[in-house]
């Protein structure tokens, strides 16, 4: 029988070989179920409400394993450097309108997950599943890192404005 793995042992930020529309794919096969169970149980809004909640703390988690793990620490370069961990495979198309030091600015004009929480029947909160990680997953990554945005595919827009500003006089 195997050894359990230690309290020191920290699980990866993310599983090599599986892409992140896979990953997300996975998780959200079983959210799906724990919010029509909510739903039928305790109504819709509490249902939103709990899946919303659930998700940002797994965002925020997963983003402080990201940071953990990161060779050179935090920094918006290692920030971008992930990046193709999300679009992997085609699962987002990207069109980038700025980058500096401090910023980095993109649009994202094709959106799979969005595509597929809808194929999943989960559209009605597909905005909670994958768009509310993107700002939350910048609190646990590093406190510095912010994200403006003022529109999503997942919510019937053209496009994604992400802009991402990294604020480097303040300490995280």
């Amino acid at each position: 029988m195997a050894d359990a793995p230690s309290a020191a042992t920290k699980p990866a930020a993310h599983p090599q070989g599986l892409s992140m529309i896979e990953k997300r794919r996975i998780e959200a096969e079983i959210l799906k179920h724990v919010y029509d169970e909510l739903k039928a149980s305790q109504g819709i809004e509490v249902a939103k409400r709990t899946i919303g909640e659930a998700v940002r703390r797994s965002a925020v988690e997963q983003a402080g394993r990201f940071a953990a793990q990161s060779p050179e620490g935090t920094s918006l370069q290692a920030f971008i450097d992930m990046q193709s961990l999300w679009t992997q495979g085609g699962a987002l198309e990207v069109e980038v309108v700025g980058q500096t030091s401090d910023t980095y600015a993109f649009n994202v004009t094709r959106c799979r997950y969005s595509e597929m929480y809808k194929d999943m029947g989960l559209g009605e909160i597909g905005h909670l599943l994958s768009c509310q990680r993107d700002g939350t997953f910048c609190e646990g990554y590093d406190k510095k890192l912010k994200l403006d945005r003022t529109q999503t595919i997942m919510q019937g827009a053209s496009h994604c404005d992400f802009r991402f500003r990294y604020e480097t006089g303040k300490s995280g």
